[in-house]
């Protein structure tokens, strides 16, 4: 117990000004509660107001794919560089340092694989284990157009409804098949949808044309997926584009982790997303640290 000798009155009130009420800078997102808000400035620098996430979840559904055939060798070096984790619970309680201080987007939906129908997951991780994970979101596919598009947004929607009860953000990621039309409308119209029905932020493609339009009308953050792999000075000119056009970051896997020099590759996509550096100058930052190597 506090001693109760020498107690004094407060003084200084500031009654000469109003109390501070700040907005908060994640898009869409002033409303939300203390504890969504903070796991949310945990993925979005406060800073900057973006974020690079490193995508390391492809195993759940492609097995051990060029440059995650061993995580603890592979991944686990890039960390450190990262703003965010984007894993697997196998692969982070397998193969990740648990002392890292490094937030995790935790891969919650599955039960799919690249030899069957992309579309048909389910939920994959209870809403506990993600608590028990220390996860600072939550993430799932929506495949809009696809066959199992319905059972894709119940999966969202179910991890919507249990992170908002427990202060958890959930990651909508617009999943594309191989017949859909990847131009500004379907994106559009697949960001929106998953804003509507409450994501508190999504991850989409980068398109040329209309992905300005796309960022425009939806109501929370886009961060961009990386897709396949690209050259070192393309996958800088793509995430160049794309935070000039208004994504709130990347979240990029392979055009990482099966870079020439993974290392420096990070390094630069962090020059660009977060000190707007252009392909240029990035892709000379990528060079420089890769001959330092």
């Amino acid at each position: 117990m506090a001693d109760l000798d020498d107690i004094k009155d407060g003084k200084d009130f500031g009654l000469d000004r109003p109390a501070i009420a700040e907005g908060f800078f994640v898009k869409g997102s002033a409303h939300l509660d203390w504890g969504m808000q903070h796991r949310l400035s945990q993925i979005f620098n406060p800073k900057t107001g973006r974020t690079v996430m490193l995508a390391f979840d492809h195993g759940y559904f492609q097995g051990p794919t060029t440059g995650l055939e061993r995580i603890d060798l592979n991944i686990q070096p890039l960390v450190e560089y990262a703003d965010v984790m984007m894993a697997t619970r196998g692969s982070l309680r397998a193969s990740i340092s648990p002392a890292t201080q490094k937030p995790v987007v935790l891969r919650c939906s599955g039960g799919n694989s690249i030899l069957g129908e992309l579309s048909n997951e389910a939920v994959a991780v209870n809403v506990e284990d993600a608590i028990r994970m220390n996860a600072a979101a939550m993430a799932a596919q929506i495949y809009i157009g696809a066959e199992f598009e319905h059972q894709s947004i119940k999966n969202v929607i179910q991890l919507i409804d249990t992170g908002m009860r427990y202060g958890i953000p959930t990651l909508a990621v617009t999943g594309v098949g191989k017949a859909m039309a990847r131009d500004a409308r379907y994106f559009g119209l697949s960001t929106r949808i998953a804003a509507e029905i409450g994501a508190q932020y999504v991850k989409s493609y980068y398109i040329e044309e209309g992905f300005a339009r796309v960022v425009a009308g939806c109501p929370v953050p886009i961060v961009i997926a990386g897709g396949k792999k690209l050259p070192e000075r393309d996958a800088l000119e793509m995430a160049y584009r794309s935070i000039d056009a208004g994504a709130a970051g990347v979240d990029m896997g392979r055009n990482i982790f099966q870079s020439d020099d993974p290392v420096a590759m990070i390094q630069a996509v962090r020059a660009v997303v977060h000190d707007l550096q252009t392909p240029d100058k990035a892709f000379q930052l990528y060079n420089d640290l890769k001959k330092k190597g």
